[in-house]
C-alpha cells in the first residue's frame, strides 16, 4: 500500500500534457481510418520477463512459432487482401531471425523500432538510450533500415524516453492509449514531441487469443472478439477516428486467430469510408494538415 509521503509526491497535472487531437480530414475518399499495426517480439517476449527463460526451451517455443509459421502467414493473409501494414520488431527479433525481418520488409510492408530486448521502459531505467541505440543498429545493418516509427515494448512510456525518442529523430510513436485520433506530444519542458498514433487496446491480440501453458487465462473464442472489433470499428467510423492494432504472429498467426483476423480484415475492407494504411502514411498525412495551418 502506498503511504502517505509516496501520495503527496503524484504531481497534480495530467500525465500527458498534450493539446486534444486535432480534427482534420482524413485522405478522400474516407472519413476515418485503421493503423494496421504487428508487433513482432519473437522469443524477446518471454526473455524480457526473465532472461533465464533463455534456457526454458518450451516457454521460448511460444515466440519461435513466429519465424517458423505466425509471420509467414500474417504476409500470406496480407498479400492476398492487398494490405500493408506496420511491423514493429525487436532488433534481437531481426538479429535471431534475419530471414523474418526480411520477408517483411521485402513485401513491401514498414518496419517500425519495438526496442532490442523488449524491455520494459520504466523511470530511470540506465538502459533505455542503450535500447534505442541497438534497436536502430539492428534495424540498419540487417535491414537497411532508418524507422520512423517507434512502439513501446510492453505499451510503457517515460519522459526519458520521449525526448529521446526526438532526439533519435523518430517521426510518430504508437504506445499511448488516451485518444482516438493522432496527435502531437508535448515534452516535460514544453517543445513538441514525436506525433502519437493511439492504441486501440481492444484491439490488442495478445490480451484475447494467447493463453501459456501456465496461465489461467483462457483464450476469447472467435465470435466474441469478432463482434467486439466489428462494434469498435462501426462507432469509430462513425466518429471519424482512428483504430489501431496491436497484432502479434505468435497470437494471430494460429489456425483459430489467423481465421478471426481474415474475417475482421475481410470486413473493415469491405467499409468504404475506412483508410486501412501504414503509420508512416498515417503520420505523413497529420504533418500535412500541421503545415497547412501553421
Amino acid at each position: 500500500m502506498l503511504d502517505s509521503k509516496a501520495l503527496q509526491s503524484i504531481p497534480l497535472v495530467p500525465a500527458n500534457t498534450a493539446d486534444p487531437a486535432p480534427e482534420y480530414p482524413w485522405p478522400k475518399p474516407y472519413t476515418s481510418a485503421m493503423f494496421l499495426s504487428f508487433d513482432v517480439d519473437a522469443e524477446s517476449a518471454w526473455t524480457s520477463k526473465d532472461a533465464g527463460h533463455a534456457q526454458r526451451l518450451i516457454t521460448m517455443s511460444y515466440g519461435g512459432y513466429e519465424a517458423r509459421v505466425g509471420t509467414p502467414k500474417l504476409l500470406e493473409l496480407l498479400d492476398q487482401l492487398d494490405l500493408k501494414a506496420t511491423f514493429f520488431v525487436t532488433g534481437w527479433s531481426v538479429d535471431a531471425h534475419p530471414a523474418m525481418a526480411e520477408s517483411i520488409l521485402k513485401a513491401g510492408h514498414e518496419i517500425g523500432h519495438h526496442g532490442y530486448h523488449h524491455l520494459l521502459p520504466d523511470p530511470g531505467d540506465p538502459w533505455i538510450e542503450e535500447e534505442l541505440e541497438r534497436g536502430f543498429e539492428a534495424l540498419k545493418r540487417r535491414l537497411g533500415v532508418k524507422p520512423t516509427g517507434y512502439r513501446a515494448p510492453y505499451g510503457e512510456f517515460t519522459e526519458e524516453l520521449r525526448v529521446a525518442l526526438v532526439r533519435h529523430g523518430i517521426v510518430y510513436t504508437s504506445s499511448f492509449r488516451d485518444d482516438v485520433r493522432p496527435y502531437r506530444h508535448r515534452l516535460a519542458d514544453g517543445k513538441p514531441g514525436t506525433i502519437e498514433l493511439p492504441v486501440t487496446a481492444s484491439y490488442d491480440d495478445w490480451m484475447h487469443g494467447l493463453s501459456a501453458r501456465f496461465s489461467p487465462r483462457s483464450v476469447f473464442p472467435k465470435e466474441h472478439v469478432l463482434s467486439m472489433w466489428k462494434d469498435e470499428l462501426d462507432e469509430v467510423r462513425d466518429w471519424g477516428a482512428m483504430v489501431t492494432t496491436v497484432l502479434h504472429p505468435q497470437c494471430s498467426g494460429r489456425p483459430m486467430r489467423l481465421r478471426l483476423l481474415r474475417e475482421f480484415l475481410t470486413y473493415a475492407k469491405s467499409c468504404p469510408d475506412l483508410w486501412i494504411t501504414t503509420g508512416e502514411k498515417i503520420a505523413e498525412n497529420f504533418l500535412r494538415y500541421e503545415v497547412g495551418h501553421r
